[in-house]
């Protein structure tokens, strides 16, 4: 990181995103306080004896940050700098910054002016090392999703979350996939709603024939092509011809539970409960979906166990 300070009213600010900078990348339980006085004080030395701006940077390709304040001035004697209760206010700030970081020094550029770096005494936060294997069959995207320029957004996040899933499955087991996929259609779902709500100034429970209209809406927006089948006030049946994972959804089923627990959850936000049985699946070779969202709270005896049940959300 590097900055360039024109005035000694802007150091205040500058130690405050040095601080946050720390200690966002530092190893939990590191002092960053320290290492954020250092920061301070020679900052302040650079304007107090510099006579002109201040340049800052902070090296942290080691594992601890090396810290330079370069100023415009004369350069100040490093030699006479013992601890901070053995000189006056011109040298104070070198003695705090000397017994607080690791390897300070001070040099004198040939263009003028001086350079005053310290080693601080935070390490960063280590992450291990992952190296896996690319997979050089059925990766995505898949080479003719590609334009003129390269994968596009959309080619990317695809991928990403098929094969995100996929490999979730594979390492963890089917229902663990499931369940994260259910976590974030439920959180999703709820936005979607809000944005169907806004979009068509619906206000309080929506209707059966709403909530169907806002299935078909979030799902084309996002190039599915669900459409309804049936609409009553038990329950709403919807087919869809293309999923908008593409084929890629085959390689993880587990994404299905997005359709189930976005539909589930609207429907039991405004049906006190609800069901879904996803009767038909592209992604397990179906030739199209077929979905049923049965309304209300749990059809008790009638359940079907391969139902997802979803709860009306409590009062709060």
């Amino acid at each position: 990181m590097d900055w360039y300070i024109e005035d000694a009213q802007q150091a205040s600010e500058l130690r405050r995103q040095f601080t946050s900078f720390l200690e966002r990348h530092a190893q939990a339980g590191s002092d960053t306080d320290s290492a954020a006085l250092t920061f301070s004080e020679l900052v302040t030395n650079a304007f107090e004896h510099g006579g002109g701006s201040v340049w800052v940077s902070v090296d942290w390709t080691s594992q601890l940050p090396v810290l330079a304040v370069r100023d415009v001035g004369s350069s100040f004697d490093f030699a006479s700098v013992g601890t901070a209760a053995d000189h006056q206010e011109r040298g104070r700030g070198l003695a705090i910054a000397s017994s607080l970081a690791r390897d300070l020094e001070v040099a004198t550029r040939d263009s003028g002016g001086s350079t005053v770096t310290a080693t601080l005494d935070v390490p960063r936060a280590t992450s291990e090392s992952i190296d896996p294997i690319a997979r050089t069959v059925g990766a995505l995207p898949a080479i003719e999703e590609a334009g003129e320029d390269g994968f596009g957004k959309e080619s990317f996040l695809r991928a990403l979350v098929v094969q995100f899933a996929q490999d979730l499955e594979l390492k963890a087991g089917p229902d663990a996939a499931e369940h994260l996929v259910a976590q974030v259609g439920t959180d999703v779902g709820s936005r979607m709603e809000e944005e169907y709500r806004i979009a068509t100034g619906a206000i309080g429970k929506l209707s059966p024939e709403q909530m169907a209209e806002c299935f078909v809406r979030l799902k084309h927006a996002i190039d599915g092509d669900f459409y309804p089948l049936e609409v009553t006030a038990e329950r709403i049946v919807l087919a869809n011809r293309r999923c908008p994972f593409g084929k890629a959804v085959q390689k993880a089923p587990a994404l299905c539970r997005m359709t189930s627990s976005v539909f589930g959850g609207i429907a039991a936000n405004n049906a006190d409960g609800a069901d879904v049985l996803l009767e038909e699946r592209i992604a397990v070779g179906d030739h199209q979906c077929r979905v049923t969202i049965r309304l209300g709270a749990s059809h008790g005896s009638d359940d079907q166990s391969s139902s997802h049940v979803y709860e009306a959300p409590l009062d709060l």
